[in-house]
């Protein structure tokens, strides 16, 4: 055992190819440097596993062009929120806050420009993604849309709109700084202020990146991250780093080929930063009973503690935990249900998956979706300890002795309502039952 952890730990096979990927720059689903990423991927990981191809899909292209909020005392500066559509929204300028559903239950926003926080108040008992507000604004009938980051430092916040059925949004929107949107606040609450964005939209292609290793079982465990990133920084936490881990436990798995009793799929989808796109491909091409599991990475590396989310899976949630005794390593479980990030899509409909992140100690994204997501900011030895980790977590998952039952359509369903997620889901039009 000691041979593979000693091997791992010594690795650069993953910090390199997060490297690589950081380096790109641009990974924004359906642009040049999103295919470019996914082919270095592709392969890295062929040089570990038996085979590995580009699954190609047809997605609804955006490329940012200029935006602004234009205020009686000049353009405040913002950036545009992928799938906004082009135009200029104006109307009376209203900060509700947070942006609670019962905020915008009390509020008269016909018309107006609404701007709410990217975060919720520490009580408030679930997360809020940033498309439900946008969805409840639309659905008040405010003209425009601002999404002001709780995180200071002069950093406006990106994160796509938009549905399956109509990829484009249905109001202006953009994001702005903690510091821009307090300004705005003081000074323009009740003015009359412009949303502007200049947007081109387009028919794109997106690409997904397949691997496979080990035995050739019908069953397979999906090893799985996203290639793309938002157009704004080099997306290193967010998702350079999973998919550097998928690449560096590629390498791993290999070296231990034998141990594996099912075969191990690696995906590393596209366009997931725009609705979860090339995971909903996938998943709709797949005989979802022929998938033991998903362990997704999307936010790793980003603390040294793992957090896995086990979707309501009893035996995920204590192989976790059996595998943070095992190497005397702090791991957290939540066991409810996570919707955002590509494992949803095979999760929604009964099969047991994990999203692995990290505990940071912050509410929110951090410096994720901002300028900031730059590879300085993570660490090696944070790399290497949690490839050691999820590399035996994968083997163990592929073990004959590990059984972990598939759900229904309405166990998930029910606990999707039973967790308050269920309404955020309908408005945004994530509801599949």
């Amino acid at each position: 055992m000691a041979d593979w952890i000693g091997d791992t730990f010594t690795s650069d096979t993953g910090w390199t190819h997060l490297e690589r990927l950081v380096d790109v720059r641009n990974r924004m689903a359906g642009s040049d440097g999103e295919r470019e990423a996914a082919e270095a991927t592709r392969d890295a990981l062929a040089e570990h596993a038996d085979d590995a191809w580009l699954d190609d899909f047809s997605i609804q292209g955006w490329t940012r062009g200029d935006s602004g909020v234009e205020t009686p005392a000049g353009v405040e500066d913002c950036i545009a929120l992928p799938r906004s559509p082009s135009g200029d929204a104006n109307g009376d300028f209203v900060d509700l806050g947070h942006g609670l559903p019962e905020d915008f239950e009390a509020a008269d926003l016909d018309g107006k420009v609404v701007m709410v926080a990217s975060d919720v108040p520490d009580w408030y008992d679930r997360y809020l993604h940033r498309r439900e507000k946008y969805y409840h604004a639309v659905e008040a009938g405010a003209a425009g849309f601002v999404y002001r980051n709780h995180v200071e430092g002069c950093l406006p916040p990106t994160g796509s709109v938009g549905t399956d059925d109509a990829p484009i949004g249905d109001i202006p929107a953009v994001g702005v700084s903690s510091e821009v949107g307090a300004r705005l606040s003081r000074r323009f609450e009740g003015d009359e202020v412009t949303v502007s964005v200049d947007a081109d939209v387009h028919d794109a292609t997106s690409q997904n990146v397949h691997a496979t290793l080990g035995p050739h079982t019908d069953e397979e465990l999906l090893v799985t991250s996203h290639v793309d990133a938002h157009d704004i920084a080099e997306g290193a936490m967010d998702n350079g780093a999973g998919t550097a881990m998928v690449v560096e436990a590629a390498r791993a798995l290999a070296a231990r080929e034998d141990e594996l009793d099912t075969r191990v799929h690696f995906v590393c989808f596209g366009a997931e930063e725009v609705g979860l796109v090339g995971a909903a491909h996938d998943a709709g091409k797949r005989d979802l009973d022929d998938v033991r599991a998903v362990l997704n990475f999307d936010g790793v590396v980003q603390g040294r503690s793992l957090k896995f989310y086990a979707h309501g899976f009893d035996a995920l949630a204590d192989a976790a935990r059996d595998l943070g005794a095992d190497f005397g390593h702090p791991v957290s479980v939540t066991p409810k249900l996570g919707p955002h990030s590509d494992h949803w899509e095979y999760v929604q409909h009964g099969v047991p998956g994990y999203h692995v992140a990290s505990e940071t100690g912050d509410a929110g994204r951090g410096w994720g979706h901002t300028y900031a997501d730059t590879l300085e900011k993570l660490e090696v030895r944070t790399f290497r300890e949690q490839a050691v980790l999820l590399t035996d977590l994968a083997v163990r998952l592929a073990d004959d002795g590990f059984a972990v039952a598939h759900a229904s359509d309405a166990d998930i369903a029910a606990a999707l309502e039973d967790e308050d997620l269920a309404e955020g889901m309908k408005i945004t039009g994530d509801w599949p039952y």
